[in-house]
């Protein structure tokens, strides 16, 4: 039965794909973290918006980009947890800084996005990328934590407290909805359940304060929400009036509830279309 099942096996490794070899630290400006094969992936265009267009968050980006520039030249910086509002430019800002930064630095800064179902592999990704000369910026998009999720405890040893620590060549960006990462309804349980509440909330929200930075966001008023517009619309050099810009913009808003910085380029994305511009 032996050989019988050594051919077998063989048989299953040739059809089965050949693992990609993980990217050259210095192959790309960008990559994406993979678990499962503990391998970088270079991305060779970032889906981003450029800074400038970014309207109603000027006194954070100022913090972040400032925070950025001194790790990007080998300075102490802190980790940065943008919280707030869905749609109000978390994940666009994180983006737009490290474009500015590593075309300051002439590539020095490299972005690596990690995401939240792989946090348990990060000691994993940490040591490829400790001793490289290069700079690198964690990205975790829309971090949150479940009741039963413990991957967060991973994340609070590689933040702080760890034997090891973070690398001084990498930081630690991360989004979320929620300040403390948790669902206020699970902290409200923790408090009415356990033993001792308050150690256990304790252990919770512990998480947030590895971020030295807590950079908040929030619902726009409806004269940022136009300036965006407006923004856009300059860039893109689209062709209608301002007044009627604004009620076709406004309508928009109304119909999706919400007035946000994803709801400004998705009624700018429409309105290409209908006038027949390409967003170049």
């Amino acid at each position: 039965m032996l050989p019988l099942l050594t051919r077998i096996a063989e048989a299953l490794e040739r059809l089965s794909a050949p693992v990609p070899a993980s990217a050259a630290l210095d192959a790309a400006d960008a990559y994406l973290w993979h678990a499962q094969g503990a391998r970088l992936e270079a991305v060779a265009h970032v889906n981003r918006v450029e800074i400038a267009l970014l309207q109603g968050v000027e006194h954070v980006r100022d913090i972040l980009l400032a925070n950025t520039r001194r790790f990007a030249q080998g300075l102490p910086a802190n980790n940065a947890l943008l919280w707030g509002a869905r749609g109000t430019g978390k994940s666009s800002l994180v983006k737009a800084v490290h474009a500015t930064v590593n075309q300051e630095t002439k590539g020095r800064l490299a972005l690596v996005e990690i995401h939240r179902e792989d946090l348990n592999s990060l000691p994993a990704l940490l040591a490829k990328l400790r001793d490289h000369s290069r700079q690198f910026l964690l990205f975790c998009d829309d971090l949150s934590f479940d009741q039963s999720d413990t991957s967060y405890k991973s994340l609070k040893a590689v933040l702080e407290g760890g034997i090891e620590g973070r690398p001084e060549n990498v930081i630690f960006y991360a989004t979320s909805n929620r300040r403390h990462l948790m669902p206020r309804e699970m902290i409200e349980n923790e408090r009415s359940t356990a033993i001792n509440p308050a150690e256990a909330v304790e252990e919770k929200v512990s998480l947030s304060d590895r971020f030295g930075l807590w950079l908040g966001f929030h619902n726009y008023s409806q004269d940022t929400y136009f300036a965006i517009v407006d923004g856009y619309a300059r860039h893109y050099g689209l062709k209608i009036d301002s007044d009627e810009l604004h009620r076709q913009a406004n309508e928009w808003s109304v119909t999706r509830g919400a007035r946000s910085g994803r709801v400004a380029w998705q009624f700018i994305q429409d309105l290409a279309g209908r006038l027949g511009q390409k967003l170049d």
